[in-house]
């Protein structure tokens, strides 16, 4: 496979008091068919303690071309060159509502390290949904950052306090502890690119099957990527 930048469509979008910056990949891979097929073969599990269902290791030889074509634009957005991958997930959302765990109810951050990013690849066949961004309305945070993160536990803390924990269910819009700024639908072969201190979650339609067939499930490359 050699990814080429002719087909992709790409745009540039920043949001909320943050300005920052989300880059919308659409035909992102050349052939988006070569990962669902790959997947298919992989044995799925949990990892990590917050994904809301289970995931599979990415062979970096998948990723290869598409991160070397992207390269230009990771330096000229977020200033990153060069970088590696911290790593690389298949993943399928599987959880359902009611068996979330309370930080699977939150919006969150995957890191607070400099430079860090997320690459987030839909392959699912349904479009419904997608990713969200939000802002932490009692400190007006919408990215944490390591100087940030004593301040935003201590007031969330507190928040959590006064109001209990939300309900058994996935994010949809603003709740009373955080404002919804920005929002992408999961177009097939779509990726988008975003700082990881950004805080974000995953926005599940509550009809939507979470099926752990990668054919048919909420399928996503999920990549991480840091200075090298």
């Amino acid at each position: 496979m050699t990814a080429t930048t002719t087909n992709w469509r790409l745009q540039v979008e920043r949001f909320g008091n943050e300005q920052q910056p989300v880059v919308v990949i659409d035909g992102f891979a050349p052939d988006p068919c070569r990962f669902t097929d790959d997947a298919a073969f992989l044995s799925f599990r949990p990892i990590g303690e917050h994904y809301p269902g289970i995931r599979a290791v990415v062979a970096p030889v998948m990723l290869r071309d598409l991160l070397q074509a992207l390269s230009p634009v990771i330096a000229d957005i977020f200033g990153l060159a060069p970088f590696e991958v911290i790593d690389a997930f298949y993943s399928l959302v599987t959880t359902p509502a009611s068996a979330l765990a309370p930080i699977q109810r939150l919006p969150h951050f995957d890191g607070v390290e400099d430079g860090r990013l997320a690459l987030l690849h839909y392959l699912s066949p349904d479009p419904r949904g997608g990713t969200a961004f939000y802002r932490h309305r009692a400190t007006g945070f919408e990215s944490i950052d390591a100087a940030r993160l004593c301040t935003y536990r201590a007031a969330l803390d507190a928040d959590l306090r006064r109001t209990g924990l939300p309900g058994p269910a996935y994010i949809a819009g603003d709740t009373p502890l955080f404002e919804q700024i920005a929002r992408f639908d999961a177009v097939f072969n779509r990726a988008i690119l975003y700082r990881s201190t950004t805080l974000h979650c995953a926005d599940i339609p509550e009809d939507m099957a979470l099926s752990a067939d990668p054919s048919t499930g909420r399928l996503t490359v999920n990549t991480f990527l840091g200075p090298r």
